[in-house]
């Protein structure tokens, strides 16, 4: 098959100029001290709604368009000091408003690598087609329901959304911010592991973050075992699984990926039964906070901020027409979050999502269970321009709104070539379990293949410093 240029893709929206520069600074360190950095002058893909000083920071939006930040955000921090350079900024859903498409104001669609037809979900579909294209080695997206875990999973990548807490939302231009985490899109376990144990910990900016000390490892590569799936019980939780617009293909793979998941010596609770689940669920909706929130950043952005209130948005009407259904949703909610009935704010604090974390993990320790299966989506990914026909995505059901973490890793491909993603989950702070469980999957399996029109990176460019992340 003919390569694909990159640019079909539309994922990369802006090189930073300063990333030569960067590269020639860390390898004069490394000739001077004799010894390199954790992420030593591995290039970065960064969605575009982590703040960085150097690049303009838009969320997809055309009202922030141009927006330079005073500073990076905590995570962007994190990856510089430990040597990693942005080399690029990614495309996004505008505002990270959809999960199935990306779609922005200010550059356009982004498309799927694997089929330039299909689209690589929302809202992180840039940095999830750039992973997966081979344009860098570090991707970094958002999660708020599915960000981070449904583009890995149309795109064939790992995927993890850390328990809420576990990594900081300081400098990330908010869509809910008592749901929102920064994590990594990558495109094996390893580097997942590699890249969350220099993200996740606490940040003195971001309050929830507290909640990391004392239960954030310093590596998670201590967890990755090829025989981690020897002795584990995993529960299979149907209730996804089980539904009308289910596709059969996908279905069939999931089953395969059970069948995988026996073979290399775990026990699965099938099914794996939550009292109460489809009541819990549905009590959980996604509040809305996004027009506090969003007043909250665009202060800290201080003077040269180019809004100052979603209400300026609105009136301009600087955004996409397909949004004005969600927008109208934003605009309905005036009061501050904490006084909303009940409140839009933190597990704790929220009696709806306390109840449905509380019933999760009471049914997992009853089960004896580590961590529950399903299909990232049922269906595979959408044609471009398609918004009706069944999605059967998975991600926004628990996790968002437990706080829980959960992890997507590659189960297959359709028989057209599209992949599939097999999603775990499994107690707060608990990604150690994650890690040991999907990389022996992984390695059992070794499902992922790169694109057929987007080759791997030349050997020059794989060499050298780059050479102790794995491909």
């Amino acid at each position: 098959m003919p390569k694909s240029p990159p640019d079909a893709l539309n994922a990369i929206i802006g090189i930073n100029p300063n990333a030569l520069d960067r590269a020639r600074a860390l390898d004069a360190e490394q000739a001077r001290l004799g010894r390199l950095r954790t992420l030593h002058c591995i290039p970065v893909l960064l969605k575009d709604n982590f703040d960085t000083a150097d690049m303009p920071t838009a969320a997809g939006s055309a009202a922030l368009a141009g927006s330079v930040p005073p500073d990076d955000a905590f995570l962007v921090r994190q990856l510089r000091a430990a040597g990693a350079i942005v080399l690029a900024k990614t495309n996004m859903g505008e505002w990270a408003f959809s999960p199935y498409r990306t779609i922005s104001s200010t550059h356009g669609e982004t498309r799927n690598p694997y089929d330039l037809a299909r689209v690589p979900a929302g809202s992180s579909g840039g940095t999830a087609a750039g992973i997966a294209a081979n344009l860098g080695i570090i991707g970094m997206g958002t999660d708020t329901g599915n960000s981070i875990r449904g583009p890995a999973s149309h795109t064939g990548l790992v995927g993890i959304r850390p328990s809420l807490g576990a990594t900081s939302r300081d400098g990330i231009v908010p869509l809910l911010s008592n749901r929102d985490v920064g994590g990594p899109l990558m495109r094996t376990v390893r580097d997942a592991a590699i890249v969350l144990s220099v993200l996740a910990g606490p940040d003195p900016a971001d309050p929830i973050t507290a909640a990391a000390h004392a239960r954030v490892p310093a590596d998670y590569r201590r967890f990755l075992r090829a025989d981690g799936l020897q002795g584990a019980r995993i529960g299979v939780l149907r209730a996804l699984v089980e539904t009308e617009t289910a596709d059969p293909a996908v279905m069939a793979a999931f089953e395969r990926a059970l069948a995988d998941i026996t073979r290399a010596g775990a026990t699965l609770v099938d099914p794996f039964v939550i009292p109460r689940f489809e009541a819990l669920t549905e009590a959980t909706g996604f509040c809305s906070r996004f027009r506090f929130d969003l007043a909250h950043y665009l202060r800290a952005l201080g003077e040269e901020a180019p809004i100052r209130s979603l209400d300026q948005v609105v009136t301009a009407g600087l955004f996409l027409p397909r949004h004005a259904d969600a927008m109208a949703w934003a605009m309905a909610e005036r009061s501050d979050p904490a006084e909303q009935a009940p409140p839009c704010v933190d597990v704790a604090g929220d009696p709806r999502r306390k109840a449905l974390l509380d019933a999760v993990v009471r049914a997992m320790d009853q089960a004896g269970v580590e961590a529950l299966a399903y299909p990232s989506w049922n269906n595979p990914p959408r044609r471009i321009g398609d918004d009706d026909s069944p999605h059967g995505n998975n991600s926004p059901i628990i996790a968002p709104h437990s706080g829980q973490p959960a992890i997507t890793v590659p189960m297959g491909f359709t028989a057209g070539g599209l992949p599939l993603g097999l999603q775990l989950l499994a107690r707060p702070f608990d990604e150690g379990t994650l890690f040991r469980l999907a990389y022996a999957y992984e390695q059992a399996t070794h499902h992922r293949r790169p694109p057929p029109g987007f080759g791997p990176l030349p050997s020059a460019v794989r060499s050298g410093s780059a050479a102790h992340l794995s491909r």
